[in-house]
């Protein structure tokens, strides 16, 4: 497989930027809220703090067969940065995987700008060479559990650190 990288994509009320160092100023103020760390943990890094981090993901895996794939969500119509959505796409015995995960700051949190993102990138992957999309999501996040579902995973009964597997084949 070779490295894939991140494209724009558009959804209907939104486009997924690939990310750049340079998001990080204002991405710190849409990621400042703890409560986005509930299920998570950890606390928000400080701009500086996740300039540092957005470098190092934008460098890439050190793992030339693992593609880092990072966007920011901006809302089109408020011209703004709301949160990001990622995937991870490694090798596996029955083709490349997709780890995804999202994150939406809390002020714009309950209009289906997860959902709409998620649901964007897993169509996204879809046009990819990737055969699985898996997410992890911790048993009481009932608001991940939604977009997933949204986005086509299904609820496994694997268990990855407290988390469980959510999964969706993507059919050729």
């Amino acid at each position: 497989m070779s490295t894939l990288a991140a494209r724009a994509i558009s959804t209907r009320r939104m486009d997924l930027l690939p990310l750049h160092v340079e998001h990080a100023e204002e991405m710190a103020a849409v990621l400042s809220d703890p409560a986005l760390h509930t299920f998570i943990g950890g606390t928000p890094d400080t701009p500086q703090a996740l300039r540092s981090r957005y470098q190092r993901m934008t460098a890439g895996s050190p793992d030339p067969a693992i593609s880092w794939l990072n966007w920011v969500i901006r809302l089109r119509d408020k011209s703004c940065l709301t949160g990001t959505v990622q995937a991870t796409v490694s090798p596996s015995d029955h083709g490349p995987i997709a780890e995804i995960a999202w994150v939406v700051g809390t002020p714009w949190q309950g209009r289906g700008i997860a959902t709409e993102a998620a649901r964007g990138l897993v169509d996204w992957l879809g046009r990819q060479p990737v055969h699985t999309v898996i997410a992890h999501i911790h048993p009481e996040h009932r608001a991940s559990a939604a977009v997933a579902t949204a986005a086509g995973l299904t609820p496994t009964d694997e268990w990855h650190e407290g988390e469980i597997r959510w999964r969706r084949s993507i059919r050729r």
